[in-house]
């Protein structure tokens, strides 16, 4: 009932909603958009790699790859629990509507629909007002790098998320949107899946000049990893990199600053 009541408010202009005063998150994202919109405070709890700002680090964790710790989350009586459909098991996410829980789902497809579940939350949050300003100034920043990249000529990048076994990215892959920003050719965009398992051989055949890791670990390694392949795909030091996978992957605010990145990279001079 209380759920119903609040979508009714919702979708009624000039009427105010609920205070959310005891807030969970399943995801960091999540996590990160509810402290862009100043009300992380409001957090009782995270979700496990709910680590930015620091401040989220010092908040119990309820959900992990695992799933849903229902028991610890039953017991802090949150008003509002932010899900991140595609991330968090569906089961889960059901189970807390039938508990009778308002649950906030996120499942951002593009890198502008981020700005879109901004304004949304802040609207529940009632956080209208900051939460136009952060998503107008996103906006803004995406434009800038797609404009400023559209100048550049196209390079061809193998990105992988994982070196054992190679995992790379399809089409519709989050990352290949990021790419396309920077004017960048994805070399495995005609794969079947969004995060096919490839093989060296593969890699090779499709001539990358551009390699991307997107994984945390030492430039030494990294290079390491490479060097017996350098040769054959004719590419330098310089064009292997590794960027940051939570900037890049997570749909939060700091976005652009990922793919500012990414694109530096690319095109560096």
């Amino acid at each position: 009932m209380k759920g119903l009541i609040v979508s009714l408010f919702l979708l009624l202009p000039g009427l105010s909603v609920f205070a959310a005063d005891r807030i969970v998150s399943l995801a960091p994202h999540t996590t990160e958009l509810v402290y862009s919109l100043q009300a992380g405070e409001q957090l009782v709890a995270v979700s496990e790699f709910s680590d930015y700002p620091e401040a989220a680090k010092t908040l119990p964790q309820v959900a992990s790859y695992q799933g849903v710790n229902f028991e610890a989350l039953m017991r802090l009586k949150p008003d509002l629990i932010l899900a991140w459909q595609g991330g968090n098991k569906p089961q889960d996410i059901e189970r807390l509507q039938s508990l009778g829980f308002e649950v906030f789902l996120s499942s951002p497809q593009r890198p502008e629909d981020i700005a879109s579940e901004l304004k949304a939350l802040g609207k529940r949050l009632g956080k209208s007002e900051l939460a136009a300003q952060l998503a107008d100034d996103y906006l803004q920043k995406l434009q800038k790098l797609r404009d400023t990249y559209a100048q550049q000529t196209e390079v061809k990048v193998f990105y992988y998320m994982w070196p054992t076994p190679m995992m790379s990215i399809g089409p519709h892959a989050w990352a290949s949107q990021m790419l396309a920003i920077c004017n960048a050719q994805n070399v495995f965009a005609d794969a079947l899946s969004d995060y096919p398992e490839v093989a060296m051989e593969g890699v090779l055949a499709h001539k990358p000049t551009q390699i991307v890791a997107a994984f945390e670990q030492p430039r030494s390694q990294l290079l390491a990893f490479w060097q017996p392949w350098k040769a054959v795909l004719a590419v330098s030091d310089e064009a292997i990199h590794s960027v940051n996978p939570d900037t890049l992957h997570r749909f939060s605010l700091r976005l652009p600053e990922g793919i500012s990145e990414l694109c530096g990279k690319l095109h560096t001079p």
